[in-house]
């Protein structure tokens, strides 16, 4: 049992008190933030930010840049999406859960493929493109940009995003030592798939959205 233990938590031993609790804490709110998205309620945002600026301050310090850009995305797309999410006419909602079109799949993959460049740009920059970790980074960072940017819009395949990008995230975030962030992918994998098959029932019966 204590080898177990020790294998998923013996790595916070070097990590400050305050840290630790500013991890769970970021966990905790972005489980709400997900769950929100599930419910299709605004609270996703408010509390997704919260999860974000935390994770933010210790990703940066923790020197995982990949990591970060995608949590300071996530901010700012947060706030996009909350101005979205809240536009109304005449009492009714103006962005309602939809398919993509053919125009926003051509600028997801523009998204995906100027994610990847940036982030290699980034790396390569800082010396960072020195561990197998830095290729997967690049990828699941593009994932997530595409999925934050589709769920913001209100479109249903943002999920597919997530789902890819948080099954890649819980091994990835086990190797690198976050054992309290791998758990969180993996609770948000089985989220969001509950989360697909919620707006697909809307979008079958609109009634429901």
């Amino acid at each position: 049992m204590n080898q177990i233990f020790n294998f998923f938590f013996n790595q916070y031993k070097t990590y400050d008190t305050l840290d630790i609790w500013l991890e769970i804490i970021a966990v905790i709110f972005g489980f709400l933030s997900v769950w929100y998205s599930k419910q299709n309620k605004i609270w996703v945002f408010p509390t997704g930010m919260i999860s974000t600026a935390i994770f933010v301050y210790l990703l940066l310090k923790w020197e995982l840049l990949g990591d970060m850009m995608i949590n300071g995305y996530y901010f700012i797309m947060s706030i996009y999406g909350w101005y979205i999410w809240t536009q109304t006419k005449e009492g009714h909602v103006i962005h309602p859960i939809s398919r993509t079109t053919l125009q926003e799949k051509k600028l997801s993959v523009l998204i995906f493929i100027a994610t990847l460049i940036f982030v290699y740009v980034v790396y390569i920059s800082f010396d960072k493109w020195n561990n197998w970790t830095a290729y997967v980074d690049t990828v699941t960072t593009a994932v997530f940009f595409v999925g934050m940017w589709l769920m913001a819009r209100r479109k249903i395949e943002n999920w597919i995003y997530w789902i890819i990008g948080d099954i890649i995230s819980v091994p990835l975030y086990l190797y690198k030592g976050f054992t309290f962030t791998s758990f969180q992918y993996l609770i948000f994998t089985f989220i969001a798939i509950l989360g697909y098959l919620a707006w697909k029932k809307s979008l079958d019966n609109p009634k429901l959205i």
